[in-house]
């Protein structure tokens, strides 16, 4: 954390963008990146209600949460000691978000395996994506290590649902065919939100490309072997074609995006 620059202005005075320029999307992307984590509270509970309290899960809980805590402090820090964000936005945004809580329809363990896989795996990828285009080495190396503690959380998530595929594998699809139709980053619920997302889309910190070819293709299709699964329930192997044709159509649709952006970016150059 450059501490130093905290001396170089009084965080009190009226917050000025020109100070520490950067671009929109990258700025848009720390804030939503910090109230997303800032939701903490919600997903501690969730976890707890869906996993349980006592024994392995308790303790798995109460770490998690510990250190999903300092990634808050970490990005907060950083966006106040260097003057890069609005502190009285932010906190508005703070209190909004939180006030909203989190609503992603979470059935029972099986579905929060895999949400909680899905959403570690995209929540490392914008933390490093957005680090990447920070021209900052303070900054970028606060979002690696964030996504690095992130990269650990989907891994144990991704091998728990691994196992608990081997136990009821039936189960497990109809949850992955659930999740990825709900699917919805915790985040979606703070103030225009859509704006951010549209931003933090066309500056390739995480869109629709991304999110079937570094989250779903690997996990659903590589990790879970979903299209090699035996042994299923007439519904699930439902669920398994849903879930394949669901895939497929995100695939497509996801290149149709990234070819109409192409196509502006090229427009503007000229």
């Amino acid at each position: 954390m450059p501490w130093d620059e905290v001396i170089k202005r009084d965080p009190r005075d009226h917050w000025d963008p020109e100070y520490r320029p950067m671009p929109e999307a990258v700025r848009r992307a720390l804030v939503v990146n910090l109230l997303t984590e800032d939701n903490l509270p919600y997903y501690t509970t969730e976890i707890t209600r869906l996993f349980g309290i006592d024994h392995a899960w308790g303790a798995w809980s109460r770490r998690w949460t510990a250190e999903e805590g300092r990634h808050a402090i970490v990005i907060r820090d950083y966006l106040t000691v260097t003057g890069s964000c609005d502190p009285v936005g932010l906190e508005r945004g703070r209190m909004q978000h939180a006030e909203h809580g989190f609503h992603q329809p979470i059935m029972g363990a099986a579905d929060g395996f895999v949400y909680v896989a899905l959403q570690e795996l995209a929540t490392r990828i914008s933390h490093w994506n957005t680090g990447k285009l920070m021209d900052d080495k303070a900054g970028n190396d606060v979002m690696k290590r964030v996504a690095a503690d992130e990269n650990m959380h989907y891994l144990f998530y991704k091998d728990v649902a691994a196992a608990a595929l081997a136990l009821d594998p039936s189960a497990m699809v109809l949850a992955m065919e659930r999740q990825v139709r709900n699917f919805a980053m915790p985040g979606a619920g703070i103030d225009d939100f859509s704006t951010a997302a549209k931003l933090i889309a066309e500056a390739g910190i995480y869109n629709l490309s991304i999110h079937h070819d570094q989250i779903l293709v690997p996990v659903i299709l590589r990790a879970w072997h979903l299209e090699s699964l035996e042994g299923l329930s007439p519904e699930a192997e439902e669920a398994r074609e849903k879930l394949v044709k669901r895939m497929q159509r995100i695939d497509k649709v996801a290149k149709s995006q990234a070819a109409r952006h192409a196509a502006r970016t090229a427009a503007q150059a000229v």
